[in-house]
């Protein structure tokens, strides 16, 4: 019997790093042309995009990066060089097949990134905070591997913004100075060749510059 192919709803039940692993090491093979593909889906594009016109340059670090589709767009814009990290190596090696990136690390976000403070002057991430595997807890990993000025473009689901605690943490690091000029447009996931229950949803980009 054949195996079925790993889908969003496989994504979205996630809810430990071994799950993570398990889906990701099955999917990453089909991930670009059954996904991304197949639903049309545009959010690391529009992340990238979103960086660029922010200001933002490189060194990036593209956290969460799966098959490398926002390090690649990131790259087509003239962003350079980009870093890569996820929690599935074979996802990184799909990554590194595109040839976007200086470096991979395979890496919990939750256990926090093994590079040097302040090593970026951007990071971002396409599709990483969806459904509640992860959420604003990794944010102090993230700014810690940032320099000061760096920008971040975190794309964030727009129903799990509030319900994971990402509107309190953003304002939380806002009010204690740690970040400034933050922006929330909030974009499409997926284009009109998208089918199922999540083809209308979208994702707000938090945009902000670490102080």
């Amino acid at each position: 019997m054949k195996k079925q192919t790993p889908g969003l709803s496989n994504a979205y039940a996630l809810s430990t790093p071994e799950d993570s692993r398990r889906l990701y090491a099955d999917w990453a093979g089909s991930y670009d042309q059954d996904f991304a593909a197949g639903q049309d889906y545009l959010l690391p594009g529009l992340t990238a995009k979103a960086f660029a016109a922010a200001g933002g340059t490189g060194p990036v670090l593209d956290a969460g990066a799966g098959t490398g589709l926002c390090g690649q767009a990131l790259r087509a814009l003239g962003i350079e060089p980009i870093d890569a990290t996820d929690i599935s190596a074979a996802m990184l090696a799909e990554a590194l097949r595109k040839d976007a990136y200086r470096d991979v690390i395979e890496a919990d976000l939750l256990q926090g990134i093994p590079v040097p403070r302040g090593s970026y002057r951007g990071v971002v991430s396409s599709g990483t905070f969806t459904h509640g595997h992860l959420g604003p807890e990794v944010l102090p990993a993230l700014l810690r591997v940032a320099a000061p000025g760096a920008w971040f473009a975190l794309s964030v689901n727009t129903k799990f913004y509030e319900k994971a605690g990402f509107a309190d943490a953003l304002d939380r690091l806002l009010q204690g100075q740690w970040i400034k000029s933050l922006t929330l447009p909030e974009l499409r996931i997926y284009g009109p060749r998208a089918t199922g229950a999540h083809k209308d949803d979208t994702a707000l980009i938090a945009l902000f510059q670490k102080v």
